[in-house]
């Protein structure tokens, strides 16, 4: 079951879901989560869009947070969806409740008339990247260098048609 995240309820249970999945933050950012980070989940938005237009996502199984995701509405275009963050705690990896938490990402997109939803993965994650392929996500042939956090990264956009 997925459900909206409160900025100041859910504040507790997402820190303790960034510090079970800390693994990504030291492959992402080459330190562990921190209250920045979770300030940022809750806060960021894609250049140019504004306030309002995200979506912060968990995944749940009873009272316990098992996922984040972050969907962004209208970035990189009008009628995109982007989808910042997914994340799920290690207990849930390989076990099928990533590929249902983004089928349920993907029809909340189209009920919110996105046409296309898109994604970056790092090239330092190939685990990551096999399972968006997995996932009909095709590489969309933009790149970015991103030198933004200790270790600097190549980042490559995906995307699948809705």
């Amino acid at each position: 079951m997925i459900r909206q995240l409160d900025a100041v309820a859910d504040r507790d249970a997402v820190a303790g879901l960034m510090a079970q999945s800390q693994d990504y933050w030291l492959l992402w950012k080459g330190r562990a989560p921190d209250a920045s980070d979770v300030e940022e989940y809750f806060t960021s938005i894609p250049p140019g869009q504004a306030a309002g237009t995200t979506l912060h996502l968990g995944l749940g199984d009873g009272g316990t947070l098992l996922g984040l995701a972050e969907v962004f509405f209208g970035f990189p275009g009008p009628q995109d969806a982007y989808l910042g963050l997914l994340i799920l705690v290690p207990a849930a990896r390989s076990a099928g409740r990533g590929a249902g938490y983004v089928r349920q990402i993907e029809t909340l997109c189209r009920t919110r008339g996105a046409t296309h939803l898109y994604l970056a993965v790092l090239e330092a994650n190939p685990r990551g990247a096999a399972f968006w392929a997995r996932m009909g996500f095709a590489p969309t042939g933009v790149s970015r260098r991103d030198t933004d956090h200790a270790v600097p990264h190549v980042v490559h956009r995906l995307g699948k048609a809705l």
